[in-house]
């Protein structure tokens, strides 16, 4: 087996007595991450040196993240805003989901301070980071129509089958 493709993938050797130094999902996606942005800031003219990096980098890279997002986000002309379901497909664009955002924000938070960064000037932990965060959380849940709600786990929504003889869900 390929350990460093595996590694890069981010996956797991399971069973493989090497699987105790192998990195969890979380920390395989945090160095992926970490790495993305170091990439981003490189890419930048004049490239930024990651002790130059501020809040505004961040928010240029959440903004740059938007153009591979997956969630479609109707603008407040169309007139699917405010459907959760709608009928039909329109132009919106497709931005990040907030949950995505606010889950790469964490994991870099982290890195940055792994990484050497001092707490007091970590870029990802200012207050124009989590501002932002909360405007995409508001405005996505006002383009579904719907206010946000953190999805319930577990059971499948469909009524109790009566042959079933285990009361617990499996998830």
């Amino acid at each position: 087996m390929d350990r460093g493709k595996d590694l890069a993938e981010g996956s797991s050797c399971g069973g493989d007595p090497a699987a105790a130094t192998t990195p969890s999902r979380y920390e395989s996606q945090k160095r992926r991450d970490w790495n993305t942005f170091g990439q981003f800031l490189r890419n930048q003219r004049p490239p930024v040196a990651l002790s130059q990096c501020s809040s505004g980098h961040v928010l240029e890279f959440l903004r740059y993240l938007d153009q591979f997002g997956k969630t479609k986000v109707h603008l407040q002309g169309c007139i699917f805003y405010g459907q959760p379901e709608p009928p039909a497909p329109c132009t919106c664009p497709l931005r990040q989901a907030w949950g995505s955002l606010d889950a790469l924000i964490g994991r870099l938070r982290a890195a940055y301070e792994e990484n050497g960064g001092p707490q007091e000037t970590n870029p990802f932990a200012s207050s124009a980071i989590r501002i932002y965060l909360r405007e995409v959380k508001e405005s996505q849940a006002k383009a579904r129509g719907i206010p946000y709600k953190k999805k319930k786990k577990g059971g499948s929504g469909k009524p109790d089958d009566d042959s079933s003889t285990s009361s617990i869900p499996f998830s």
